[in-house]
């Protein structure tokens, strides 16, 4: 497998307009701001568009960008084998606090929370389960505590194994998903490229 290579900002900056820069975030994360000229391929859809980036990467260099490094990394494992394997150092987040343009499309008004605020946002939510959960096996019946047991084993399995699964259902939400047919106007923008 190819060690993914991490560029920053100014290098990115200054290499901006020979680069094909895609975006993994979601869409609603893509609409509030992006790198000038990222195309947004959510990282679910990465195996999807695998044939259009590996196109893309014949006849440029790929950057491959996110809100703050973490989703690249994953990106980038499952095109390590086609040697596309760049990514931007602190992602989105480093290069708006650097100064940089952040561009939005047309008609975007709705802020979207960051994946990471989502994951939050209900890892909060689940903590109350888990609290509730606890509450009524005292109170009510021992047997509420499988509850929480069960979503504490499934917390501490996703660390382990480094995965997240409360992303991956956020991610399929309504507010994160590409329309069809805008993820086949990316796909055909980059086969352009």
């Amino acid at each position: 497998m190819t060690t993914p290579t991490t560029v920053g900002t100014g290098e990115a900056r200054t290499r901006l307009h020979e680069l094909t820069v895609i975006d993994v975030r979601t869409p609603g994360e893509y609409a509030g701001g992006h790198l000038p000229g990222a195309l947004n391929i959510p990282l679910d859809q990465i195996r999807r568009a695998l044939p259009d980036i590996r196109y893309a990467a014949e006849r440029g260099d790929i950057l491959v960008v996110c809100a703050s490094g973490a989703r690249p990394e994953n990106a980038c494992r499952i095109l390590a084998d086609n040697h596309i394997t760049t990514t931007l150092s602190g992602g989105t987040g480093a290069w708006a606090a650097e100064g940089h343009e952040l561009n939005r499309p047309q008609g975007a008004t709705r802020a979207t929370w960051g994946m990471e605020r989502q994951v939050r946002f209900t890892a909060g939510a689940v903590v109350l389960i888990v609290l509730i959960g606890l509450l009524l096996g005292l109170l009510v019946h021992p047997a509420f505590q499988i509850l929480s047991a069960g979503i504490a084993a499934r917390l501490v399995f996703s660390a382990l194994t480094n995965t997240c699964d409360m992303a991956a259902v956020l991610a399929g939400l309504p507010h994160n998903r590409p329309r069809p047919a805008d993820l086949d106007n990316t796909l055909a923008e980059l086969r352009n490229r």
